[in-house]
């Protein structure tokens, strides 16, 4: 008779979930995790540490251990290249910019160079060398990304803007202004309030993908939406953006609205478009190596992690294209799972497979 397959239990879900952090630090070749795990190729018959200089295999014939007699005890040799047998982790070293990442999570004001060294035991010059490549960013933009962070949920409370402000961490509202703006795209104020005073512009028209929506502040394309009904994408945007005046503007927005569904209808590279993003500091990075990936092909969630200086925020990349409001112009239908799986889409999986299949038309033309 047959037998329902087991479902997941959160153990092996957690395992699964920690074996893809770990292939997107071995993508990056990370040197902080040398000794602290290894992986092997079952095409090759080796195993070697994280930072082998060797060429990084598919995610489908590795598998991972935690020292090298494991690995051996499987029938796995040791890479004459890296000499994973060799190595010994720097745990101090890996450990000193943990209890700096804390620090900075912690303290209401963002520590000194001179202060995390001092907790790190180095020199300041020593520490920020080891900071940047244990993070791949250096502390001061750490800092003022989490302060950002901290900002952003603090504005989603019932308390005002100037107790988010001084809650996150800042002396004055000016620093705070100027930070939101600049990685936020918008103000606290205008966070806060919902959108009030703020002026979009949208239009909607028929693709093959179904109905598309493009909405537009003074600054450029601030969302862009698929749906199946154009009502419903109108309704979504004043959800999101309650107390903003909305208007059907065709001067100024339906030439850029043209345009993205000529290149969606014709598998045409996307239009180069202003655009006015809204998010997180990490999702802003990671919206921009979006951008960065060529018609016609993709990249996985751990490769666009371990390019975002964050080799391990696997599931938070996955949020971050989850959380993109601007379809197709910040491509996140380019990213897959490291098996060759499509993944999640925002907009469904169905229009996700036919986008990809119309770039890679175009692109092989």
């Amino acid at each position: 008779m047959d037998t329902a397959p087991a479902m997941p239990t959160a153990k092996t879900q957690a395992t699964a979930d920690f074996d893809e952090a770990r292939y997107g630090r071995l993508i990056a070749r990370d040197a902080s995790q040398d000794g602290r795990w290894f992986y092997a190729v079952k095409t090759t018959g080796v195993y070697c540490r994280p930072s082998c200089a060797s060429r990084p295999p598919l995610r489908k014939n590795v598998l991972f251990f935690a020292n090298p007699a494991a690995a051996e005890m499987a029938g796995f040799r040791p890479c004459k290249r890296c000499r994973p047998t060799a190595i010994s982790a720097d745990a101090g070293r890996v450990a000193a910019v943990e209890r700096a990442l804390r620090l900075i999570a912690e303290a209401e004001t963002p520590p000194s160079l001179t202060e995390l060294a001092a907790a790190a035991h180095m020199s300041p010059y020593h520490f920020h060398r080891t900071f940047r490549k244990v993070t791949g960013t250096t502390p001061a933009r750490y800092a003022r990304a989490a302060r950002v962070d901290r900002l952003t949920q603090g504005l989603k409370g019932d308390g005002s803007v100037t107790a988010a402000i001084y809650e996150a961490g800042y002396g004055s509202g000016g620093r705070a202004y100027a930070d939101a703006k600049d990685l936020m795209g918008v103000a606290p104020g205008v966070l806060k309030a919902g959108g009030e005073g703020l002026a979009l512009r949208y239009a909607t028209a028929k693709t093959p993908l179904g109905w598309l929506l493009l909405a537009a502040s003074d600054k450029g394309v601030i969302s862009v939406k698929l749906g199946d009904r154009k009502e419903s994408l109108v309704e979504e945007l004043r959800a999101r953006f309650p107390k903003a005046a909305l208007s059907r503007d065709g001067a100024m927005v339906e030439p850029w609205l043209a345009a993205l569904a000529n290149s969606v209808t014709a598998g045409k590279a996307l239009p180069d478009l202003p655009l006015d993003v809204r998010g997180t500091a990490f999702q802003a990075r990671v919206w921009e190596l979006l951008r960065a990936i060529p018609r016609g092909e993709t990249r996985s969630y751990a490769e666009i992690a371990a390019a975002a200086g964050k080799p391990a925020a696997v599931r938070a990349v996955a949020n971050a294209c989850a959380s993109n409001e601007i379809a197709m112009l910040i491509p996140c239908h380019r990213v897959v799972r490291s098996d060759g799986g499509l993944g999640g889409y925002r907009w469904g999986e169905a229009r996700k497979k036919k986008l990809l299949a119309q770039e890679n038309a175009g692109a092989a033309r």
